[in-house]
Parts: structure tokens; C-alpha cells; sequence
């Protein structure tokens, strides 16, 4: 007979064996639901992950990751992702040929004069979605005017996190406000070093000459090497399409390496590369078609083409009987942006294939440059520039280089603006589409509101350095410079004016101040002796014996010895190119040429 104890676990042992089963599955069940739930909301997250990448290679977002800490958000944050995708569709599908767009860019120049744009657009908030020709309009993209209902969807910005294999965005992605912060940080971190191998077309009447001195001091002050033209040109002897043969110290391989190349050319990809660097930034310039031409007309009047007419809208209204392609220096009064990118500027608006050949050479630009920049919003231009390149706001700060004088400034009539931008109809395309995507790279690189900050801080950096570089706080004409060395050339009817400088300041501010309203001849003059001071001795010893004994200062003294030089220089290009092409345009790319080489004699 069992014991009391014995007989009590005996009937006691059933049930607690059922027990410790029954808790046994209950626990299992727990941890399968646990399972579960953690299945379907990895399962959740992935569809999410995975209709994010999709919607970012829509819309040009790259690598995107988004972590969001509250979860009921994920269905409202894709939701207003696929808006941003919808609009910004809309607005990328949008005709930017259309007449409605071409009106409102003629009435905006109109209104400002054709001049450049010092207020700044500012941004507010947006209840409505605008077509997509009224955000062109504003030059406001379609993300940045979901930016309110977005951010307040998602919540604070420090609930996302962003994840990108690449630097930035793309040119032209536009990114919402709560992403630039951190791109911001990034771009500025020590991943981001200065950027010293640069190409720059510099592009005619487009405010290149300013920019051209910011190359040209930056690489003075940090002793990097210049591609200059051969034989002390001041221009890559354009007309021609670029030769690598054309920078002095290529062929002689006296140069090892090249830095910054940036003087006038006709553009070829495939010869600059011969000559550059495989990092090379790749950026220029472009200027609204209906302002530039106005420029051109005045400072090339005396080209075939303008000399017979009295007037801008005369030559428009001729423009097909006056023009002849093959008559030198011609090509800078029709499509000059697309000639000098290397495209054949002789197409009409009426032409079959014109829309062909605009998307073909707006993809070209785009393949072979990194930035666009837009003269007419110059002070925004230097500021993403600083951002593209790494530099810092003195490396960017400027005055104003080859600038007109407002007596020589004439406004357009409506009707002429339409005139011209059909008789340029290959450039008005062009810098429709890249006045797009500035803005676009504007938004991705620095966004509206450190835009405006820094733009204000360089007005202020420029506004110092005027009033203690400039002895009349600004530019003056050309008669009232009192330093040869600084008159700026003056050329066909226009009024080119320049800068005196401050005469008391120290002797280390001056050479800072003089490199600033240094005008583009002295200075590449000055650069190429530096770089060569063998050859620039040699080329100075052979104009001295092609000069006249006598050099009288009055203009026909100045031209027989400008004419002596040209015949030269007629010689260097017949023994040294014969191999160029385009030989129609020989004897105008020559007479280009040592018209410009004659410059610095004849101021």
C-alpha cells in the first residue's frame, strides 16, 4: 500500500503533466503568432521598399531608402509619393514649345528689361497644384510644391533617414526639402574635395568673361596649370572646331598636366578629352536668345551680316536674304549658343527635322556637361557652381567683366523678341529645356531657402570688396580708366566699360583687387607668360620685327601694325594647321584670330 505522499503525487501527476503541455502549447502558440505578426510586417515593409524603388526610378530618385519610425504612415507616405511621381509626369511631359510658354518668357524679359534678375523667387505655401507651364513660369517644380503636404504626412524630418550610394541627386531630380538637409551635410563633409580639373565653354555674350576670371584667379592663386591657346592666341582658334593640338605645351608634351581650360573654342568632346583630365567638371553658360541677340547685334555689327542694316529688326525682317553662312565671322548672328557647342547652327524654324536636331543636341550637352548655368540668374548660377565644385564663396565672388554701358542698351518690342526667337529657334530650345533643369539642380544641390541665404551673402562679400577695391564703387567707361593695363577692349558699337582701382589700399589688397577687374585679354596674356616665359619671350621678339619702326598712336599707326601682325600670324596657321577642318571658313578663322591676338596692342 502506497504512502500518503506517494499516493498524493501519484494522482497529482496527470495533471500536472496535462498542465506543463497545455502551457507548453500555449507557449508555442504564442511564439507562432509573434512569428506571424513579424512575417507580415516584414512582408509590409518589403512591398513598401519595393514600390518606393520603383516610384524613385520614375521619378529620378536614385537609390532612396526611406525609414519611417511610425508605421501607419507607410500607406500615406507612398500615397503622396505616387502624387509627387503623378505631377511631376505631368509637369516633365509638358510642352515647353508651346506658344503659351513662349509668351510668358517674353513678357517676363520684357518686364525686366532683358536684363538680370536681382530678386530672387521666394518660396510660400501652395494649396493648389499649378500646370505645368505656370511652374515653369515661376520656375517652381512640382516637388517642391508638395513640400508642406508631404513633410506634414510624414511627419518630422528626423523620422526618415536617407541612404544613397551616390553623392547627391541627379542634375535633374527634384528633391524635397526634408532630403536637403542631409545632402547639404554630405556635400559638405570631407568627402567633398575642391574640384581643380575643370573645362568651361565659354560662350559668347553670356556673361563668360566674368566667369572666366574666377577660373582664371582660382588657378592663379593655387598655381594650377592653364590649357592656353598656341602661340599666345587669347582664343582656341575658334572659329574651328577644338584640336588638341591648339593648347600650347600639348604637343611638346612640356606640360604634364592641365588643370583648367576655359578660353573661346568650338567644342569637340572627343579632342578636349585628349587634353583633360578623365575627372574633368564639365560646366558652361547660356543667356536667353532674345537678350543675347540684342548684345550680339551691337558688339558684332560690323560682321557681314549686321553691317548693312541699321537696325536689329531690320536685319530680322531680311535675315535669310542678308545672311550667307559661308561669309566669315557670320555664324555669330544666327544660333551662336548651338555653333559654339559644336552643332551646325544653320537650321530654320521651319525646318522638318528642327525638333530632331534640338533633342539630339539637348542630349548631347547634357551627356557631355555636368552644369548648365543661366546668365540671367548669374548670382544663383555662382552659388550652385560653388556647390558643384566645392569651393568656397571667395572663389565665387566677382564684379562684373566686358559689360556694356547702359548708353549702348536697347529694348526690345514684343514683336521683335518673337522675331528672333524664331530666327534662333535651334537656341531657344536649347536654353528652354536647361532653364528647366537649373532649377531642378537647384532644388537638388541647395534648395530655395540656403539659395537665398547665400546668394544675399555674396551680394554682401561683393558689395566689401567694390567698396574697398573700387576707387568709383563701380564700372565707369572707358575714357575715365586711368590704367591702360585695365581698359577692356572696345569692340563694334558697343561701350565696353572697366574699373579704376582704390589708390589707398595696402599692396596685398591691390593684387587681389587688380586680379578682379583684370579684363580677359591682359589677364590670359599675363597667364601665358607666366606658364611659358620662353615662348612669350620668342612670340614678343617676332611681333617686335613684323612691327612698324614707328608706332604713331593714332588708329592708322595702330592698324598697319595690327595688319603687320596679322600677316604673321596668317603664316603660323598655313604652316601649322593645314590639316584643319571646315577650310571654308579658313581665312575668317584667321582674320578671327589675329583680330583678337591685335587686341591688347590697340588699347
Amino acid at each position: 500500500m502506497l504512502s500518503p505522499p506517494r499516493r498524493w503525487i501519484r494522482d497529482q501527476c496527470p495533471s500536472a503533466v496535462t498542465s506543463c503541455v497545455r502551457r507548453g502549447v500555449c507557449s508555442r502558440r504564442h511564439s507562432l503568432w509573434i512569428l506571424l505578426i513579424l512575417l507580415v510586417v516584414c512582408i509590409a515593409i518589403q512591398m513598401f521598399v519595393a514600390r518606393q524603388a520603383r516610384n524613385d526610378k520614375l521619378t529620378g530618385l536614385p537609390h532612396l531608402r526611406l525609414t519611417v519610425n511610425k508605421p501607419h504612415l507607410f500607406s500615406t507616405a507612398q500615397n503622396e509619393w505616387e502624387i509627387v511621381h503623378s505631377e511631376s509626369s505631368q509637369a516633365v511631359k509638358t510642352d515647353l514649345r508651346s506658344l503659351q510658354i513662349d509668351r510668358t518668357a517674353a513678357r517676363h524679359h520684357q518686364n525686366e528689361g532683358y536684363q538680370k534678375q536681382s530678386v530672387y523667387i521666394q518660396s510660400r505655401p501652395v494649396d493648389n497644384l499649378a500646370t505645368g507651364s505656370q511652374m515653369e513660369a515661376r520656375k517652381v517644380s512640382p516637388v517642391t510644391m508638395l513640400l508642406p503636404k508631404l513633410v506634414t504626412s510624414l511627419g518630422l524630418p528626423g523620422s526618415l533617414a536617407l541612404d544613397s550610394s551616390r553623392k547627391g541627386l541627379t542634375a535633374d531630380t527634384p528633391t524635397p526639402s526634408f532630403l536637403k538637409a542631409h545632402i547639404n551635410s554630405v556635400h559638405t563633409t570631407s568627402t567633398c574635395h575642391p574640384k581643380s580639373h575643370i573645362l568651361f565653354l565659354k560662350t559668347h555674350k553670356t556673361a563668360s568673361s566674368t566667369i572666366l576670371n574666377i577660373l582664371y584667379r582660382y588657378g592663379e592663386s593655387r598655381n594650377l596649370t592653364f590649357a592656353l591657346p598656341l602661340n599666345k592666341h587669347s582664343q582656341l582658334f575658334y572659329p574651328f572646331f577644338f584640336a588638341s593640338h591648339f593648347v600650347e605645351g600639348f604637343n611638346s608634351r612640356s606640360v604634364r598636366e592641365f588643370h583648367i581650360m576655359c578660353n573661346h573654342m568650338r567644342f569637340t568632346k572627343s579632342e578636349v578629352a585628349k587634353v583633360m583630365p578623365e575627372d574633368t567638371f564639365y560646366f558652361s553658360i547660356l543667356r536667353h536668345p532674345v537678350a543675347m541677340m540684342e548684345s550680339i547685334f551691337i558688339y558684332y555689327k560690323s560682321i557681314p551680316a549686321f553691317h548693312k542694316t541699321h537696325s536689329l529688326d531690320s536685319f530680322l525682317d531680311s535675315s535669310w536674304r542678308n545672311y550667307n553662312s559661308s561669309v566669315k565671322n557670320n555664324h555669330y548672328a544666327h544660333n551662336i549658343l548651338a555653333f559654339d557647342f559644336g552643332f551646325d547652327n544653320n537650321v530654320a524654324a521651319d525646318t522638318e527635322d528642327l525638333e530632331e536636331r534640338a533633342s539630339m543636341a539637348i542630349a548631347a550637352i547634357e551627356r557631355d556637361f555636368h552644369l548648365i548655368l543661366i546668365s540671367e540668374y548669374f548670382d544663383e548660377s555662382m552659388i550652385l557652381l560653388k556647390h558643384a565644385l566645392c569651393w568656397s564663396l571667395e572663389d565665387v565672388v566677382s564684379f562684373k567683366l566686358n559689360g556694356r554701358s547702359e548708353q549702348t542698351r536697347h529694348p526690345l518690342l514684343p514683336n521683335t523678341a518673337e522675331k528672333i526667337k524664331r530666327w534662333n529657334a535651334l537656341d531657344w530650345r536649347i536654353y528652354l529645356h536647361f532653364n528647366t533643369t537649373f532649377w531642378h539642380k537647384m532644388d537638388s544641390l541647395v534648395g530655395q531657402e540656403q539659395m537665398k541665404r547665400e546668394v544675399s551673402q555674396l551680394r554682401e562679400l561683393q558689395a566689401k570688396l567694390a567698396n574697398s577695391c573700387l576707387k568709383d564703387g563701380g564700372a565707369v567707361d572707358p575714357s575715365q580708366i586711368k590704367d591702360a593695363g585695365l581698359k577692356p577692349f572696345q569692340y563694334g558699337a558697343a561701350v565696353i566699360q572697366g574699373y579704376n582701382l582704390n589708390p589707398h589700399i595696402d599692396r596685398q589688397t591691390k593684387i587681389k583687387c587688380q586680379r578682379l577687374i583684370t579684363p580677359e585679354l591682359q589677364y590670359t596674356d599675363r597667364l601665358y607668360t607666366q606658364q611659358f616665359p620662353e615662348l612669350a619671350a620668342k612670340h614678343r621678339q617676332e611681333t617686335r620685327m613684323v612691327a612698324p619702326q614707328r608706332q604713331r598712336s593714332d588708329r592708322t599707326g595702330m592698324m598697319g601694325m595690327a595688319w603687320a601682325r596679322e600677316a604673321h600670324h596668317r603664316q603660323i596657321i598655313r604652316s601649322k594647321f593645314s590639316n584643319l577642318r571646315n577650310q571654308k571658313a579658313s581665312t575668317s578663322a584667321m582674320l578671327t584670330h589675329t583680330e583678337d591676338n591685335n587686341k591688347t596692342s590697340m588699347l
